[in-house]
């Protein structure tokens, strides 16, 4: 395959045809480079050598009535991890002076089970009042299902983003949940937009999902049409449903990342969560098709400390993006 003409086409704002998404997710290794020059000549027309950095911080842990296999705050989980209440104000503060200490644009507040309680909107609002006025940082919230109401209240205190994954096709959802529907998730992302919220949508590989799969989610986060799309990769801790499932290769991901590349050119594209686990010595690579990372760990699990990531950007010639505009050309 002449990998230049998917860069083209992708570029030309065409979208990649099925076979062709189907060519790219089976790429032979040794034309990796190749693929991954592509998806780089479509992330530099659009990003330049940009790398925005986001931070999360886990507000509140564990305890989750909600039984996805992949998650190690789940009720079907028995992984050892801290299990904690809504943090306070003052310390969702000061994990967002920590975020623009790390150079990070955007600061998410996570907090674990089905959808926010009402005292928690009220407490997470008024902290991300604060922030936003001693704070340069935006602010990304993932709370689970969200009604309109709760959105608007959220953006009302100045929240900029909503973050609600897909995580996987239609197809295989069932499989990994049973708690919640594909439709909710949908759901939630409408509620979010209606009241003029920025979204963040994306999906986890490694689950057990077939290459279809993938490529499904992928076609529908086209339709979803999200402002950032975080791609993990499964890192499975001992105690969850799927603490045995290790089938990601570092070339496996790169391939994933250059997959969505094509088809998102103009969309923030984030390595995620289990990036450390799955691409280790390979990190650096990823940013020939992706323009934004996580620094400082996920929710239960290490990551790479921020001037780490610093350094890693600067080896490979590209710049931390201390502002997040889009490159003009």
């Amino acid at each position: 395959m002449n990998y230049r003409t998917l860069s083209e086409k992708s570029i030309a704002g065409e979208a990649l045809s099925r076979p062709e998404a189907r060519a790219v997710l089976a790429t032979p290794d040794e034309a990796l480079l190749a693929l991954l020059d592509a998806a780089f000549q479509v992330r530099r027309k659009f990003f330049g050598r940009k790398v925005r950095l986001q931070m999360l911080q886990n507000a509140k842990s564990g305890a989750c009535q909600e039984d996805c296999g992949y998650c190690s705050q789940s009720a079907v989980s028995t992984a050892d991890i801290s299990q904690y209440g809504l943090l306070s104000k003052t310390e969702m503060v000061a994990g967002a002076k920590q975020a623009a200490a790390s150079k990070a644009v955007r600061y998410c507040i996570v907090i674990s089970g089905r959808a926010p309680l009402e005292r928690e909107i009220t407490a997470i609002s008024e902290a991300v009042r604060d922030i936003k006025h001693d704070v340069p940082v935006q602010v990304c919230c993932s709370l689970g299902l969200l009604t309109e109401e709760h959105a608007a209240r959220l953006k009302q205190a100045g929240v900029d983003r909503i973050n609600h994954n897909l995580n996987s096709s239609e197809r295989f959802h069932p499989d990994i949940v049973s708690t919640h529907t594909y439709e909710d998730r949908l759901s939630t992302i409408r509620n979010a937009r209606a009241v003029g919220l920025e979204i963040c949508s994306g999906g986890i590989a490694g689950m057990g999902e077939t290459d279809e799969d993938v490529i499904d989610l992928a076609f529908a986060l086209r339709d979803v049409r999200p402002d950032s799309i975080p791609m993990n990769f499964l890192h499975p801790v001992d105690g969850t449903p799927m603490q045995g499932r290790k089938h990601l290769t570092p070339h496996k991901c790169l391939k994933i990342l250059c997959l969505f590349r094509f088809l998102h050119p103009k969309t923030e594209l984030r390595v995620a969560g289990g990036r450390e686990f799955n691409l280790r010595s390979m990190q650096a690579l990823a940013l020939y098709p992706a323009d934004s990372l996580f620094v400082g760990g996920y929710l239960t699990t290490p990551g790479m400390p921020a001037a780490e990531a610093w350094k890693m950007i600067e080896d490979l010639g590209f710049e931390v993006d201390a502002i997040g505009a889009p490159v003009t050309t």
